[in-house]
């Protein structure tokens, strides 16, 4: 199986920028109506050097929408825990096989249910290499689904999504797939 060398795009970095005070109107000046200050952003992830899954996943250039989506979903602390973790990371251009939108959506903080729960549904709790995925092996998720393990002709796919690269981190394991895994509809 080829050896994709995980990278991911750094997040466009938050920066806040101070509001200057405006003096103080004059008798003969109308009051100005206060500036509402912009909500406040959470900071860009940083690599942790201890080549966790998050570390795996910024350091590729092929994952830069699964870190913006694990960013929206505040997921990022969640995978730099210590594991075991299985996680089934789709490349960008998994993301744009998805409807036009969709991942835009997605990521809008009135959508934070459903994309935490498509996140899930990407991971177990378990660690599990490629020689440990059998054909027919079924996979509970992190979101409480299950998803479906097929190996046929040496390639292993889970769902639809084949494996098309893994790297191993310190709190887990990265299978890299060419498909985002939807949970099947409850």
């Amino acid at each position: 199986m080829k050896n994709l060398t995980l990278g991911l795009l750094a997040l466009v970095a938050l920066t806040f920028v101070g509001c200057d005070k405006e003096p103080a109107p004059t008798a003969t000046e109308p009051a100005k109506a206060a500036a509402t200050p912009a909500p406040a952003k959470k900071p860009e992830p940083r690599r942790t050097g201890m080549n966790t899954i998050v570390d795996v996943a910024l350091g590729s250039k092929d994952h830069t929408t699964l870190v913006t989506a694990l960013q929206a979903a505040e997921y990022v602390d969640s995978l730099d825990n210590a594991g075991p973790f299985t996680v089934f990371a789709p490349t960008n251009a998994a993301f744009a096989k998805l409807p036009p939108g969709t991942v835009e959506g997605l990521v809008k903080p009135e959508k934070h249910d459903d994309l935490r729960g498509i996140l899930k549904y990407h991971v177990t709790v378990s660690m599990y290499g490629v020689a440990a995925l059998k054909d027919g092996m079924v996979l509970s998720m992190a979101d409480g689904g299950k998803a479906t393990v097929h190996v046929k002709d040496g390639k292993v796919t889970i769902n639809d999504a084949a494996i098309v690269g893994t790297v191993q981190a310190s709190n887990g394991i990265v299978h890299v797939v060419d498909t985002v895994l939807l949970p099947p509809k409850k």
